[in-house]
């Protein structure tokens, strides 16, 4: 079995994490799951711990507090506009619509018939 590339339409190729003390919960995963987390610098002059499982990285921990944690599964697809229109036909609930990151790509955030909350992104390197 191979593994796909995390700009692979459909694949799951990014996982985040928000809550509300990101130092314990790095400090759990690390510990639990034997994660390699590392700040990255971004360009808007923060940073992002950024998981990586030997050099691959899967995923990371938001910045940005939460009042409670919980995991986000960045879904990747070739055009974020397109899969928020099509997905919100279908009944899913915009609760971030797309936007750029930039040095990241276009993403959104959505909560699905079920009430699950996902997010949908292309990466700036499909972007060409």
């Amino acid at each position: 079995m191979s593994l796909l590339d995390m700009t692979t339409p459909g694949n799951a190729g990014w996982i985040d994490h928000a809550g509300p003390d990101q130092s314990a919960a790095k400090a759990f995963y690390a510990e639990v799951l034997g994660w390699s987390i590392t700040d990255m610098p971004m360009q808007d002059g923060s940073s992002y711990s950024a998981v990586a499982i030997g050099e691959t990285a899967i995923g990371g921990f938001s910045p940005v507090p939460a009042e409670q944690g919980g995991w986000t599964i960045y879904f990747t697809v070739p055009d974020v506009d397109a899969s928020v229109t099509e997905a919100s036909s279908r009944g899913a609930t915009v609760v971030t619509p797309p936007g750029d990151v930039p040095g990241v790509g276009r993403m959104a955030t959505l909560t699905d018939p079920q009430g699950a909350r996902f997010a949908l992104i292309t990466y700036e390197s499909m972007m060409a």
